[in-house]
């Protein structure tokens, strides 16, 4: 049997969907079809991909990791035959927040003085993986803990941002105990900071929950609440209303280079040794 592209698309909409049912609906298909496409698909690979014998579907090991294969196949496939691409090969760089901080500007400017003819397009997703994952971009700054093939960029301090006038922010800086009893603002699908990284001890009792960084701005500026962030907000968001205030004993966060195995893009690699020599200058 000859693997098209439809068996891969069938497998990713039940990975995403985690449901037979929803899937087929999804690609209007029958779910008698979807489910023999995927037994087709598994018959070829010589493995099983999903376990349906519970009353939940999950993807199986081998699932998982042939997940991220089908999806970089399939992105492939979509830009090579995207006509508003024709002729040019833009690198897509995704990033949940902030980029690559007070960086952002040199790296997009030496990349159009060095790479003219591939143009480096930044992209803000607010997902984890910046749009990786799901095959929207080439690769990703990611702040936090990093999975598949990446690179350590730089470790960015973290900073306490506060309502502007208020008490904190005429401080040069502050201690997590500081901010203990105060709200505190987070922003779960991408932020970095969790309530456990304050020592049990200090641990602060209420907090705010946002969904992306612009809503999460918007609350520490009106007042509602103060935010833990790094110096790379800082650098590429500045706010009317919030006054950033560096922290003291809070650990830096690392900003990794994400990318796909294998690389979705042949650019990668210069990418990679450009974002180093602008951090290092």
């Amino acid at each position: 049997m000859t693997v098209e592209l439809r068996h891969l698309r069938c497998f990713l909409a039940i990975a995403e969907e985690a449901n037979i049912t929803r899937a087929a609906a999804r690609l209007h298909v029958g779910q008698p079809a979807l489910s023999r496409t995927l037994r087709q698909l598994e018959e070829h690979l010589g493995v099983r991909l999903v376990d349906r014998s519970t009353h939940h579907l999950h993807l199986t090991e081998a699932g998982h990791a042939f997940r991220t294969r089908a999806i970089t196949a399939v992105a492939a496939v979509d830009d090579a035959l995207d006509p508003t691409r024709v002729g040019t090969w833009p690198l897509r760089l995704g990033h949940a927040w902030a980029a690559l901080g007070d960086h952002t500007t040199a790296l997009l400017r030496r990349w159009r003085e060095t790479h003219p003819d591939t143009p480096l397009e930044l992209l803000r997703i607010s997902e984890p993986t910046a749009g990786l994952a799901r095959g929207r971009t080439d690769a990703a700054l990611v702040r936090g803990p990093a999975r598949g093939p990446h690179a350590l960029l730089l470790n960015e301090p973290r900073l306490a941002a506060v309502p502007t006038g208020s008490d904190l922010a005429g401080r040069a800086e502050l201690a997590l105990a500081d901010l203990t009893d105060r709200v505190i603002i987070l922003s779960p699908p991408t932020g970095t900071t969790t309530v456990a990284l304050w020592p049990a001890a200090i641990r602060p009792s209420a907090t705010a929950v946002v969904d992306n960084t612009d809503d999460w701005l918007a609350a520490i500026a009106s007042g509602r609440g103060v935010g833990v962030t790094t110096a790379g907000t800082a650098g590429i968001h500045a706010y009317p209303g919030v006054t950033y205030v560096p922290l003291t004993d809070a650990p830096p966060v690392p900003v990794h280079l994400v990318w796909t195995d294998p690389p979705r893009h042949p650019a990668i690699p210069a990418l990679l040794a450009l974002a180093r020599e602008v951090v290092a200058g």
